[in-house]
């Protein structure tokens, strides 16, 4: 797999954040990744973000999880979401800009940072899959309001004992979403602490179907 390498994403004039970048030249896939609430000690390394990151690289993407603004090396300040959703944004124009001609870009949120990749696949931006792990749905309602612009695989998956994003939830939004593949790991709850492994290999399939 290719190593990781800083990567400076440039949001708008004086706002830059913090990013770790995993592309060979010619690579023609890649996924980014969100990570989970800034307020709540989320930024890249976390645990879940890792996982994701790694099933990914091991299926042949390119890589680029990323700092929200305020968080660790990145700057501006939290925006209670709104902010954040350029974040997202220009996290995908830079993955785009460092891969081959044409390429294709995923993209895989945990927790707070599924959220905000689920409101970027709602304003029309084209993905070429989307991931949403343990979307907070207890805390963020969330139904799409029409067909997202996504060309790719559509993976739900959460813990069967997660109090932030309940099964019953979880299936709900599946049924909304056409052709979204939804995956429960029993007994895992918000934070994956016994369910990593399996969390990975769902991520892998997800990732290995990115065309």
């Amino acid at each position: 797999m290719i190593a990781e390498r800083p990567a400076a994403i440039s949001v708008g004039p004086g706002l830059e954040l913090q990013g770790r970048l995993a592309a060979a030249p010619e690579a023609r896939r890649g996924v980014v990744v969100c990570h989970p609430h800034p307020l709540y000690g989320g930024d890249l390394d976390n645990p879940v973000v890792a996982a994701v990151v790694s099933a990914c690289a091991g299926a042949g993407l390119a890589t680029l999880r990323f700092n929200f603004r305020g968080v660790g090396a990145s700057g501006g300040a939290w925006d209670e979401g709104r902010g954040e959703q350029d974040d997202v944004r220009a996290a995908l124009t830079h993955l785009r800009g460092c891969l081959a001609p044409g390429a294709t870009v995923a993209l895989a949120g945990y927790s707070f940072g599924a959220a905000m990749a689920a409101a970027v696949a709602a304003d029309g931006t084209r993905l070429a899959g989307l991931a949403l792990v343990a979307p907070p749905l207890a805390m963020r309602p969330w139904q799409p309001r029409g067909p997202l612009a996504v060309d790719g695989p559509l993976l739900l998956v959460a813990g069967g004992a997660d109090e932030y994003c309940p099964r019953d939830a979880l299936l709900t939004l599946g049924r909304a979403l056409a052709g979204a593949t939804v995956t429960v790991v029993d007994d895992a709850d918000h934070f994956f602490a016994t369910g990593l492994g399996r969390l990975a290999d769902a991520i892998a399939t997800w990732a290995s179907a990115i065309s």
